[in-house]
């Protein structure tokens, strides 16, 4: 295996013959390139002889369940990575087009030892990348990802004979009716489903209908252009679109779901934008109706509400706040036995009995479903206007190169602590700690918290913001974590702010 190089000149010669990888592109948790910027056709085929050989390091019977996302380049991205994986004697099991939770549950479907599904997430176009996973239901974690990039840029990949190619076909019949079950609405529930002309367009729609609820459809043509926006129910273009979509058509509710359908957002019947943390707490609430003392894990970037919720104290459930990232959540759910993982970007992560632990977009929209279903007399309204209020910011995301990214937050992190141990205030209030596990969340006396991290997957800080006391505070908070931000030469614009 030739060692790929970090970067070959586009409309050369040996652009299509050398391996070009950039190695920034190998993340915490899955990997992702601009394409055809960061990575051509011959690098992706390095990547799957890296991925090939670390199955046989690991030990696997040489087998992998692969998809592709619904984008116009993906199919190419796949068919390259699928020739690099029948060098390394790999036998690939080809689902087709899918959804990421598609591939992880045909891991199961098909018993396959590995996973590999072909995708830019949420990213726009021009991004691409792979969610690989060999233990179902969990995938990459960050020492598997160092291992992977290793191999790749050390062109390490070892070679072997065997390798076959095998097309399968019926695996998103099986998914569906998987979801779908014997489970019927008891309630009318006039739903808006929105997929942004994504891959969930091919799977959202019948799902529901399945299930006994109406469809109100929302962009939910195949498109690979995304012509009306990306598919990212985290970002509020999306979000405000299934509102005004919501209100025009007197909805229950709306789902919208990102570009491979591991993500799931919500909008009530009064438009109002529910984030998938707080939506978590609603469903915590329910489910641990249903199975008591129940534990919950969640991202550093959620609500504080898992913690002191007086409901959820009630029932005796158990909060952990954890990593944010796919990997880090499901590694998680799964270490402590959790009955639910809950991430502020959107994915949930159901485990026995609901789901099988990996996060499902799909799968969401069911349990959402169903929670309406045990609840008839209530709206979705009605369930957000039960929790105690609190005022948070979207995800905010200003630029930050990925080779400064880890440094800035360590900089800034250390900054807080020097502030904390003088005894300085943010927006006000004491800092009562400060919890790493994954940037700096920092918490004041008042329930009030902040947090800044590096983004796992793309040249970005993060930055949430959350107050129990007003509107205000939480301007107040952002307004002076952003001046400790601003303070860092290499940090750029704001994807979105309030």
């Amino acid at each position: 295996m030739t060692a790929p190089r970090p970067v070959v000149e586009p409309n050369t010669w040996d652009f299509l013959r050398e391996p070009m990888i950039a190695p920034t592109g190998f993340r915490e948790y899955d990997a992702r390139w601009k394409y055809p910027d960061d990575i051509n056709l011959p690098g992706v085929t390095a990547l799957g002889l890296g991925l090939g050989t670390q199955m046989f390091e690991r030990g696997l019977r040489p087998e992998i369940a692969i998809g592709n996302d619904y984008r116009d380049y993906s199919l190419a991205i796949k068919n390259a990575l699928i020739l690099g994986l029948l060098q390394a004697g790999v036998t690939v099991k080809d689902i087709g087009p899918a959804l990421s939770p598609m591939a992880y549950f045909s891991q199961f479907l098909l018993d396959a030892p590995a996973v590999a599904m072909v995708t830019a997430s949420h990213n726009p176009n021009g991004w691409t990348g792979v969610k690989m996973g060999f233990e179902r239901p969990l995938t990459h974690g960050p020492e598997d990802m160092a291992r992977l990039r290793d191999i790749v840029l050390a062109g390490a990949g070892v070679a072997r004979d065997g390798g076959r190619y095998d097309r399968i076909d019926g695996v998103r019949a099986a998914y569906i009716d998987d979801l779908v079950g014997d489970f019927r609405m008891s309630r009318p529930l006039r739903v808006v489903c929105a997929t942004g002309n994504g891959t969930a367009g091919a799977f959202a729609p019948e799902v529901l209908e399945r299930i006994g609820v109406e469809v109100i459809p929302s962009h939910n043509r195949l498109d690979y252009t995304f012509p009306n926006y990306n598919p990212n129910p985290e970002a509020l273009e999306m979000l405000h679109d299934m509102a005004e979509t919501v209100g025009r058509h007197g909805a229950d509710l709306a789902l919208g779901f990102d570009g491979d359908g591991d993500r799931c957002g919500v909008v009530d019947n009064e438009g109002e934008e529910i984030f998938a943390d707080k939506m978590g707490v609603i469903l915590a609430r329910d489910l641990v109706k249903l199975y008591p003392g129940a534990t919950f894990v969640t991202d550093v970037k959620s609500t504080g509400l898992f913690a002191s919720d007086p409901a959820l104290i009630a029932a005796d459930a158990k909060a952990d706040y954890w990593k944010t990232g796919h990997s880090h959540m499901k590694r998680r759910v799964k270490e402590l036995g959790a009955l639910a993982g809950f991430e502020k970007s959107g994915h949930y992560f159901l485990a026995e009995p609901i789901g099988r632990g990996y996060d499902c977009g799909m799968r969401v929209a069911v349990e959402v479903c169903k929670l309406m279903d045990r609840n008839p007399g209530l709206s979705m309204a009605d369930l957000r206007r039960a929790l105690p209020r609190t005022w948070a910011t979207p995800t905010m995301s200003p630029y930050c190169p990925d080779g400064e990214k880890y440094g800035v937050v360590t900089r800034l992190t250390a900054r807080i602590e020097a502030m904390a141990a003088a005894g300085a205030v943010l927006a006000g209030q004491p800092i009562e700690r400060i919890v790493t596990v994954n940037g700096a969340r920092v918490m004041l006396a008042n329930g009030a918290w902040g947090l800044i991290r590096a983004s796992s997957n793309t040249p970005n800080l993060v930055v949430v913001c959350e107050s129990p006391a007003s509107e205000a505070e939480m301007r107040a908070i952002f307004t002076d974590l952003d001046t400790l931000i601003r303070a860092e030469p290499s940090v750029g614009a704001y994807d979105q702010t309030i």
